[in-house]
């Protein structure tokens, strides 16, 4: 493809994207198709002459738009806002047609210094002190993975240039929330803990991690002669958006000497209101924490921001300095390969400097409090209705629902529960995420997708109790 072909071409799919987001809400939410649908349509093997790019974009409208659940809908409720603000969508563009990667400073000086920069922007938007320092990393996930590794070699003196957690006498601990994200165990594994090492740490009545039960654990732990390591706190849990009181649970970390990572990957955004960062009270006694730009701020998916208290001891565990890197600069610069596991990474601080810049902060406040706001009403429609329940408070935008028809018994609910939020997925009208809390289902509903307004969650109580009915 030539630089004219390639003028020519994104032109027509700058217009693709453009019309799918004017015309996103004529489409069903839910992907209509079966399993295997698009392997039968497409050819065994890979054509051997270059086809008409004309051909392509048909095939994209033909076969994949039809395999697509519409993220950027408006009647798109389920799992988090994963907000792709095209303002980003354009950073993103530019990053790919670049083609530039950041394996160190030299290799790319603008792109390391555009993700420092940036991110101390989005920093300070957060509240966060200037003794955090960011980098950019794929997923939360990730940025747990990292963490977790910072906490294993903290607690072992850096086990890892001698004889691992192989040559280590007592086991070392970590302890979640047991409404922690799944990620979080995942993490732990890959870190080498073990299952078997993983505490789950019981909750209030509000599904937040109780800071008694945290500082029992520890000390049954001693008593046995284990090692406790680290604690991951949660500020916006996935099922219900619980918040973990990371005051108290900093202070016990502190006293003994262990990581507190914090996983504030959809909830993190809603700290550029300064309304909602009593969330965070106590933050400043973490070491670690991660914020999901891709969700509800609204950068291009993937943009996970971690940010760290002491970016030395993530270098020493994380940094390699193989000759063909080395330069003579490296002393001044921050070279972003030592800032987690890939050497190398794309020029992904253009997405969230484009939006940034595009958006202004103004105006991305203003969503996220729309949303807020939409949230509260459906809530208070789900409390003032007969045979309604809300299961756990609304912190922020996501609401955990039921409905309880009269007389259905209890082990009818479940059938019950999973039934309508089916029907409903299934009709292409709305996409809610059915889920368990304590043993039932229930419905999850996340307000936040960019072009949802009130008479978006209007339609939906409407359509909720509309699908209940039948």
């Amino acid at each position: 493809m030539t630089p004219e072909q390639f003028r020519q071409y994104g032109h027509q799919l700058i217009d693709l994207i453009a019309d799918y987001r004017q015309t996103v809400a004529e489409r069903p939410v839910m992907a209509q198709v079966q399993p295997g649908y698009l392997k039968a349509a497409l050819p065994d093997a890979a054509p051997l002459q270059g086809e008409p790019f004309e051909a392509i974009v048909q095939d994209v409208e033909r076969l994949l738009m039809p395999g697509l659940s519409h993220w950027q809908h408006p009647d798109f409720y389920g799992y988090f806002p994963s907000n792709g603000t095209l303002s980003s969508v354009l950073g993103d563009f530019l990053s790919t047609g670049l083609g530039v990667l950041g394996l160190s400073w030299q290799s790319s000086p603008a792109l390391s210094e555009l993700e420092e920069t940036t991110l101390d922007w989005l920093r300070q938007l957060l509240g966060l002190s200037s003794q955090w320092s960011g980098v950019i990393q794929d997923t939360a996930s990730t940025s747990t993975l990292v963490a977790l590794i910072c906490a294993r070699e903290r607690s072992t003196d850096y086990a890892l240039v001698r004889g691992g957690l192989q040559a280590q006498a007592k086991p070392l601990i970590v302890y979640v929330s047991a409404h922690a994200h799944s990620s979080v165990d995942k993490a732990a594994l890959l870190a080498g803990f073990g299952r078997d090492n993983i505490r789950l740490i019981a909750t209030d009545e509000h599904f937040a991690m109780r800071p008694e039960a945290l500082r029992e654990a520890i000390a049954q732990d001693l008593a046995a002669g284990n090692q406790p390591c680290a604690v991951v706190a949660t500020t916006g849990t996935t099922a219900t958006t619980a918040l973990d009181p990371l005051r108290p649970i900093g202070e016990i970390a502190q006293a003994h000497q262990l990581w507190l990572h914090v996983d504030s990957a959809m909830a993190g955004s809603a700290m550029i209101l300064p309304e909602c960062r009593w969330m965070w009270d106590g933050i400043e006694l973490a070491d670690s924490v991660v914020v999901n730009a891709h969700k509800w701020l609204g950068v291009a998916f993937d943009c996970s921001i971690y940010y760290v208290r002491d970016p030395q001891h993530l270098i020493r565990v994380m940094s390699t300095n193989p000759s063909y890197l080395q330069s003579a600069v490296d002393g001044e610069v921050k070279n972003l390969r030592d800032w987690g596991i890939p050497l190398g990474r794309r020029f992904r601080a253009l997405k969230l400097w484009f939006m940034l810049r595009c958006e202004g902060v103004e105006a991305l406040q203003q969503r996220l409090r729309r949303d807020l706001d939409n949230a509260r009403w459906l809530a208070e429609q789900v409390e003032a209705a007969e045979g309604w329940e809300l299961l756990a408070p609304v912190q922020l935008q996501t609401l955990c629902i039921r409905h309880r028809p009269q007389g259905l018994q209890e082990d009818a609910l479940d059938a019950h529960t999973r039934g309508w939020a089916e029907r409903l997925n299934a009709s292409g009208d709305a996409y809610v995420t059915p889920a368990t809390l304590q043993g039932r289902w229930m419905v999850r509903v996340s307000v936040g997708a960019l072009p949802t307004e009130r008479g978006d969650v209007e339609r939906l109580w409407a359509r909720l109790q509309a699908i209940v009915a039948r």
